[in-house]
């Protein structure tokens, strides 16, 4: 029988419906790049330039890092944002809110072709960092989130005129809006910052062993799974080849594919994102509030960036341990792999599939109309996304609501998310692919949570995912 569903108020974690709902309004972000140092800053710009519509650009600011030291191509940036010009009138068939090429190039700034530190001080602003500081000041209540993709000294140098010309009270207001994800240390200013402004928002995975870090599973090769939709053969099928202008200028790898993209994908609304949470685990990977310890660590790249003892927690790399669910010819059509893989690069390739597939079906709409493309599933729970039960009680998680834009059959799967919540024993669900299931709560000494997640996946081509995430709040009986 389904329980009468309470929300769990300032329980554990404090989780609110608020905290679990979809956002319904965009995430504002800034973007800093070092276009041109890698064709993989290029790569990420087509992707996000495919989510324009559900993530607020507020600026697409050129900057230097440790590989593209001593200049700046905002010129780059406008190439790519031409090309989506040419498919835009498209892009707005199948999803509305795409702003037009003009209102993008508007974005388009530099920082100061100077590297790190030495960009950061007196006499060294830039429009990037004064952009930074105007939407700042900006009468908007949203987060600023800077993805950077290169050095950060542009996020600096707006922070160094920030603490030199506010008081400390507005600069302690104006900062507290910043949310800040780097694709690991790619400038010595990064360090700078989390050791001047303690109290700031800061997910990375420090240094330069790129080998190491979360982010690095976008293009990480993983024995035992299928590796193919970061291989260069589907990258030229679903992306570059018959995709129109934007296809037509996403670049070979060199390095590694899209190296830059984690920095912003955990903004996408898919239903499992939540930025504010990095603990939670998303499309970008997950990452837990601690002092790193890097004694031990050696070199990892040849970027020249010093590998520096963090004085402040961090957000950072996370461990999950995840056992891929895989296709069954024959009775249930998912179980589980046979192989458990445990690192920090799980929290992101896990989801990888999803993504991959998600761009490649927003590349179709380039050029594809409506009737002919696929578009996401719309997953309804058939309850609160946060709830409180008793030790031992029996509960209802049920998506029966689900529906499909384009009439496309759903698949539909639940699993307990241990690392997200604060219970890390397994949970019993059952069948796990049918759209409801019938859960007993364990017995637990002290409030628990447990985040469960469903995976709702149309049978279109490519096959598309969304996500509710459901917070179950369990107490002593």
């Amino acid at each position: 029988m389904l329980l009468r569903f309470i929300f769990a108020g300032l329980l554990a974690l404090c989780v609110t419906p608020a905290t679990v709902a979809q956002d319904t309004a965009r995430h504002r972000v800034i973007i800093l790049t070092d276009i041109e140092a890698d064709p993989d800053d290029t790569q990420s710009l087509v992707r996000l330039l495919l989510y324009a519509n559900q993530i607020d650009i507020k600026a697409i600011v050129a900057t230097t890092s440790c590989w593209k030291r001593t200049d700046v191509e905002p010129a780059s940036v406008i190439k790519v944002i031409e090309a989506y010009g040419k498919v835009w009138a498209n892009l707005n068939q199948h999803e509305p809110g795409f702003p037009t090429a003009a209102e993008l190039l508007a974005t388009v700034t530099e920082g100061r072709p100077r590297y790190g530190m030495l960009g950061v001080g007196e006499g060294e602003d830039s429009p990037g960092a004064d952009r930074i500081i105007e939407e700042l000041e900006a009468p908007d209540d949203r987060p600023l989130w800077i993805s950077t993709w290169g050095g950060v000294n542009t996020l600096a140098q707006a922070l160094y005129k920030i603490r030199k010309t506010k008081s400390a009270k507005e600069a302690k207001q104006l900062t507290s809006k910043l949310r800040v994800y780097t694709i690991s240390d790619q400038d010595d200013s990064g360090i700078w910052i989390r050791n001047n402004f303690p109290d700031l928002f800061y997910i990375v995975s420090p240094g330069d062993d790129y080998g190491n870090a979360t982010w690095s599973a976008i293009n990480t090769y993983v024995q035992g799974i299928n590796n193919t939709t970061i291989s260069n053969g589907w990258i030229a099928k679903n992306l570059q080849q018959d995709h129109g202008a934007l296809g037509a200028v996403y670049p070979d790898v060199a390095w590694g594919v899209e190296g830059d993209t984690p920095a912003f994908l955990s903004l996408i609304p898919n239903g499992l994102n939540a930025p504010e949470h990095p603990e939670w685990g998303g499309w970008g990977g997950r990452y837990e509030w601690y002092l790193p310890d890097f004694s031990k660590r050696k070199q990892g790249v040849s970027s020249g960036v010093p590998i520096v003892a963090e004085t402040r927690k961090i957000w950072t790399n996370a461990i999950d341990s995840f056992q891929p669910y895989v296709d069954s010819e024959y009775g249930r059509t998912v179980k589980k792999d046979t192989t458990t893989f445990t690192s920090a690069k799980a929290s992101l390739w896990r989801w990888r599939d999803d993504f991959q597939r998600d761009f490649a079906a927003r590349m179709d709409w380039c050029l594809q109309p409506y009737e002919a493309a696929n578009h996401p599933p719309v997953p309804v729970l058939g309850h609160p996304a946060a709830f409180t039960v008793s030790s031992g009680q029996t509960f209802e998680l049920d998506a029966s609501g689900s529906t499909d834009p384009d009439g496309d059959n759903l698949s539909f799967l639940w699993f307990l998310y241990p690392e997200a919540g604060s219970y890390q024993l397994p949970v019993a669900i059952g069948a796990e692919n049918v759209h409801g299931v019938n859960v007993t709560a364990p017995t637990v000494s002290q409030p628990e949570t447990l985040h469960f997640i469903l995976k709702v996946t149309d049978k279109g081509t490519p096959s598309l995912t969304r996500y509710q995430r459901v917070i179950v709040t369990v107490v002593p009986e």
